[in-house]
C-alpha cells in the first residue's frame, strides 16, 4: 500500500510511478490523501481536477444508490452490478467521471470518501483488499482536523513552534524586540526589485510562505509562478523565462534544490542563463530536522562551471547580493539560514561589491578566521573571546565560495601561521575544501589551514543554535578550536608576550 498526498500526486515521481504501476497491472493500493494542502494550498491543474471530484457528489451518490439496490437482489446482484456501473460511467461521460484520469492510467478508482469517518474508511479498505490489480482510493481529509486554530491557519501550523493549547496562540520564545529573518529580508527585497524592474519574476515550488516570496506573488501575480512540489519544473521554467529576456528568481529550500540538480546543470549552467537561486534554510535548519537541513548545496553546486555561489553575513548584504545577482546575468545561488539577521535594522541603501571579492572585518597577527555566510558574526564573537586571552585574529567575510577571492586568501596564507575556515555546511566538498584546493594549486602551505563545518553525519532535530553548539559552530566552539589547533601545530611561540602570559594562566 502507498499513501500519497494531493500536493505530491502531481509531482514528477508520483506521475511516473502511476504510469509504471498502471502498466504492470500488479496488485497495488494507492491511498490518495486529499486535504487541499501541501504546506500551502495546492496549485495546478491536478489540484483543480481533484477539487472538481470533491465538489461533484452526484455520480458517487448515484453509484451508491445502485449498489444499495443490487445488494438486496439475490443471485443477479454482482454481475448486474458490474453492468450497471459501466452504464452509469457511460452516461456520466457527458459530465465528468470522478477518477477518470486514474482509470485511463490503468487503476480502478474508488471514492472520494470521508477520511475522518473511520467506519466507512475501514469498511471500504476491507472491501477492496480482495480486489486484483492497481487500485486507488481517494480519501478526503482536512488539514489540522481536531484543532480549530490549525484548521483556520493550516500553513502556519504545518511547522508550528510553541503555542497555547487552549487557543492556539503562538508563544514568543523571548521577551526581546522582534527581529527580522533572512526570509523576510529576501521577500521585502524581491518586492523592491520587482517594482524597480518589470523583468524580475518569482518562482517557487509549493513554498510561497516558507520562502517569503508570497508578498511578491500578491503584488505581481502575472510575474509569479508557484509550480507545486515540482522543483525540476521550477528550474526548467526559470531557464525558459531567462532565455526570453526575463530575470527569474527561484526561491527554494537548499535541501529541495537537490531534486532539480539535472536542470541546474543542463538548463541553467550549460546554457549560461541568468537565473538566481535564493536558497533558504541553508545549513542547520533546526526543528524541521535532517530532511530539511541544507547542508550540501555548496558541494553539489560549486563543481558546475559558470555558477556563482554567494552567502551574506547579514541582512544588508543579502539585499545587496540579490541586486548584484540579478544584474550579473549569470547563474547565481545565494544561501542563507533560517534565523534572524544579526543587525538591529536594515539600511535602505545597497552596497556594491565585485563578484569574487571578500572583505576583512578585523585584523590580527596571531591567525585568521575565514568565515562564510552565517558564520561571519559568530567568528567575530569568537575573535572577541580570543582577544580576552590575548590572541588577536583576523576575521574575513568570504562572501563567495565560487569564485574565491584568490588574492586575499593567498595573502592570508603567506602572512599568518594558522587559518581556520568556518562554514555552516558539510566539510566534504564545501567552502573549506575549495580554499584547500586553491592553496594546494598555488603550491602554498596547506598545513596552515584547518576547517570547521558540519561533520559527516545527518544532524538530528533540535533548535538551530543548540545544534550548532553541539558540533562546535558557535562562538565558544570556534574560539576553542582555534586554541586547540594552535596547540596541535605547536606554534604558540609566535604569540605576543601578552598572549603567552594569558594562555599560561
Amino acid at each position: 500500500m502507498v499513501v500519497v498526498g494531493d500536493g505530491a500526486i502531481g509531482a514528477g515521481m508520483s506521475l511516473e510511478a502511476l504510469n509504471h504501476a498502471g502498466d504492470l497491472k500488479k496488485n497495488l493500493l494507492v491511498v490518495l490523501n486529499d486535504n487541499e494542502m501541501s504546506i500551502s494550498n495546492t496549485v495546478g491543474a491536478f489540484s483543480k481536477y481533484l477539487n472538481k471530484i470533491r465538489t461533484a457528489p452526484l455520480y458517487v451518490d448515484m453509484r451508491k444508490e445502485i449498489h444499495n439496490l443490487l445488494n438486496v437482489v439475490p443471485v443477479f446482484g454482482k454481475p448486474v452490478g458490474k453492468t450497471l456501473e459501466h452504464v452509469v460511467e457511460l452516461i456520466s461521460r457527458g459530465a465528468s467521471v470522478p477518477g477518470q484520469i486514474f482509470k485511463d492510467l490503468g487503476f480502478n478508482y474508488f471514492g472520494p470518501i470521508d477520511g475522518h469517518d473511520f467506519r466507512i474508511l475501514i469498511e471500504t479498505l476491507n472491501n477492496m483488499k480482495h480486489l486484483e490489480g492497481p487500485l486507488l482510493l481517494h480519501v478526503v481529509t482536512e488539514k489540522g482536523r481536531g484543532f480549530e486554530p490549525a484548521c483556520q491557519n493550516p500553513t502556519q501550523y504545518h511547522s508550528a513552534g510553541k503555542f497555547e493549547m487552549c487557543d492556539g496562540k503562538i508563544k514568543n520564545t523571548a521577551n526581546t524586540t522582534p527581529k527580522i529573518s533572512y526570509t523576510k529580508v529576501f521577500g521585502d527585497t524581491m518586492l523592491e526589485m520587482g517594482k524597480a524592474d518589470a523583468r524580475v519574476v518569482g518562482i517557487t515550488a509549493a513554498m510561497p510562505d516558507g520562502t517569503g516570496i508570497v508578498s511578491f506573488g500578491k503584488k505581481f501575480p502575472d510575474r509569479f509562478y508557484d509550480v507545486g512540489i515540482c522543483e525540476q519544473h521550477a528550474v526548467g521554467l526559470a531557464n525558459g523565462l531567462s532565455a526570453g529576456g526575463l530575470k527569474p528568481v527561484v526561491a527554494i529550500y537548499s535541501t529541495f534544490l537537490q531534486r532539480a540538480y539535472d536542470q541546474v546543470f543542463h538548463d541553467i549552467c550549460l546554457q549560461r542563463n541568468g537565473v538566481v537561486f535564493a536558497l533558504d534554510r541553508a545549513g542547520i535548519v533546526g526543528n524541521d530536522g535532517p530532511t530539511h537541513n541544507g547542508m550540501f548545496d555548496i558541494a553539489y553546486l560549486r563543481n558546475l562551471p559558470e555558477i556563482v555561489l554567494m552567502a551574506p553575513k547579514d541582512g544588508n548584504e543579502l539585499k545587496s547580493m540579490l541586486r548584484i545577482a540579478l544584474d550579473s546575468g549569470r547563474p547565481v545561488a545565494i544561501r542563507y539560514p533560517r534565523e534572524d539577521i544579526p543587525e538591529e535594522k536594515l539600511s535602505p541603501h545597497y552596497k556594491a561589491f565585485e563578484i569574487g571579492k571578500a572583505e576583512v572585518l578585523r585584523e590580527g597577527a596571531d591567525g585568521a578566521l575565514l568565515a562564510y555566510g552565517a558564520m561571519v558574526y559568530r567568528c567575530l564573537q569568537a575573535a572577541e573571546k580570543l582577544s580576552e586571552k590575548g590572541i588577536e585574529v583576523t576575521v574575513v567575510n568570504a562572501r563567495f565560495a565560487k569564485p574565491l577571492d584568490k588574492e586575499l586568501i593567498l595573502e592570508l596564507v603567506r602572512n599568518h601561521k594558522l587559518i581556520i575556515t568556518v562554514e555552516d555546511h558539510v566539510l566534504m566538498g564545501g567552502f573549506g575544501s575549495a580554499v584547500l584546493e586553491l592553496v594546494s594549486d598555488e603550491r602554498e602551505n596547506v598545513n596552515k589551514i584547518s576547517r570547521m563545518g558540519i561533520p559527516d553525519r545527518f544532524i538530528e532535530h533540535g533548535p538551530r543554535n543548540l545544534m550548532l553548539k553541539n558540533i562546535g559552530l558557535d562562538e565558544g566552539g570556534i574560539a576553542d578550536k582555534f586554541i586547540a589547533t594552535l596547540d596541535l601545530l605547536n606554534i604558540r611561540g609566535s604569540f605576543t608576550k601578552t598572549a603567552k602570559q594569558r594562555l599560561s594562566v
